[in-house]
C-alpha cells in the first residue's frame, strides 16, 4: 500500500475517532467552538470538529439530591432549633446552569440554607412544628424564583427533622401529656352527664307510667306499696353488707305515710296534665 494513502487513511480514522462523542441516556453535553457556546449534545452518538470544538460540560438531567447540613436556627419566640433538610433538584437548561452560575451545587446549598433559616426565623416553635408542610412549600417557591435564572428546578424540599433543646422537648412532652389527660377528663365528664340525663329521663318515664296506672286503677296502690317496701328492704341489705355504709332506720308507720303522700302527689300531678282521660276515681282513692 502506498505510504501516502496509508497516512491519509490513518488520519481519517483518527479524525473520526476524535470527532465521535457518545452521550449516555439521561445526560446532556455542552459544546463550545473556539471558546464560544456552540450547541448541546443529546443522548446518543454525535460528532464534533476536533480541535475547533470542545465539550466543556456533561451533566445529568435526572433528579439529584442535595443534603442540607443541620442548621442552628432561632425561632420567632427565641427558641434555638437544629434543622435538617434535603433538596431535590434537576437541570432544565444546561446552558444557563453552566454560564449563569459558577459553582452550581455550592450555590444551591447556600441559597437553600439561607432561605430555610430565614423562613423558620419568621415562625414560632409551635407554628414550625404544626405547619411544616406549609413551610416546605413556601421555601420551595422562594428557591424556584431564584434558581430559574440558573436553569435549575427545585422539585421538592423536605424538612427531615426539627430538634429543639432538651429542656424544650421535656416541656413539650409534659404539655402533650396534660392535653391528653384534659381530653380524657372531658370525655369522662360528658359520658357521666349523658348517663345522668338518660337515668333522669328513665325515672321520669317510670313515674309517669306508674301515675297513669294508679289513676286508672286505684286498687293497684297496694301492689305499689309492696314493691316500694321490697326495694327498701333490698337497699337496706346492700347498705348493711358495705363496710363504709351508714344505716338509717326509718319508722315503718312514717314510711307508709311518706309513700302514700308520694303516690298521691304523683297521681294528682298526672291528672292535672291529663284532665280529659280520667274516670273520676283517681281523686278519691286512698
Amino acid at each position: 500500500m502506498d505510504p501516502i494513502i496509508l497516512i491519509i487513511f490513518l488520519a481519517l480514522v483518527g479524525y473520526a475517532l476524535a470527532s465521535a462523542k457518545m452521550v449516555n441516556q439521561g445526560n446532556v453535553a455542552l459544546v463550545e467552538r473556539l471558546g464560544r457556546y456552540h450547541r448541546k449534545l443529546n443522548p446518543g452518538l454525535s460528532f464534533i470538529v476536533p480541535i475547533i470544538d470542545q465539550i466543556v460540560m456533561e451533566n445529568t438531567t435526572r433528579e439529584q439530591l442535595l443534603d442540607i447540613k443541620p442548621q442552628n436556627v432561632i425561632t420567632k419566640d427565641g427558641i434555638y432549633l437544629e434543622v435538617d433538610a434535603i433538596v431535590y433538584w434537576r437541570i432544565q437548561d444546561i446552558e444557563k446552569s453552566f454560564y449563569a452560575i459558577d459553582d452550581l451545587e455550592q450555590s444551591l446549598a447556600n441559597i437553600a440554607t439561607t432561605t430555610l433559616r430565614e423562613n423558620i426565623a419568621q415562625n414560632s416553635l409551635e407554628d414550625t412544628n404544626m405547619s411544616r408542610d406549609q413551610i416546605d412549600r413556601t421555601i420551595l417557591s422562594v428557591l424556584n424564583s431564584i434558581t430559574v435564572t440558573w436553569g435549575v428546578e427545585i422539585t421538592r424540599l423536605d424538612i427531615q427533622s426539627i430538634t429543639p433543646p432538651e429542656t424544650v422537648r421535656r416541656s413539650m412532652e409534659e404539655q402533650q401529656n396534660a392535653q391528653i389527660k384534659k381530653r380524657a377528663a372531658i370525655l369522662a365528664a360528658e359520658g357521666e352527664e349523658e348517663a345522668a340525663v338518660k337515668r333522669a329521663k328513665g325515672t321520669k318515664t317510670s313515674i309517669e307510667i306508674i301515675s297513669e296506672a294508679l289513676r286508672s286503677h286505684p286498687e293497684s296502690k297496694d301492689i305499689l306499696r309492696y314493691l316500694v317496701a321490697q326495694d327498701y328492704v333490698d337497699a337496706s341489705e346492700k347498705l348493711g353488707a358495705s363496710n363504709n355504709a351508714k344505716i338509717v332506720f326509718v319508722d315503718p308507720a312514717n314510711s307508709t305515710e311518706m309513700f302514700q303522700e308520694l303516690i298521691s302527689d304523683s297521681v294528682q300531678e298526672n291528672h292535672i296534665k291529663n284532665p280529659g282521660n280520667g274516670n273520676g276515681n283517681g281523686n278519691g282513692a286512698n
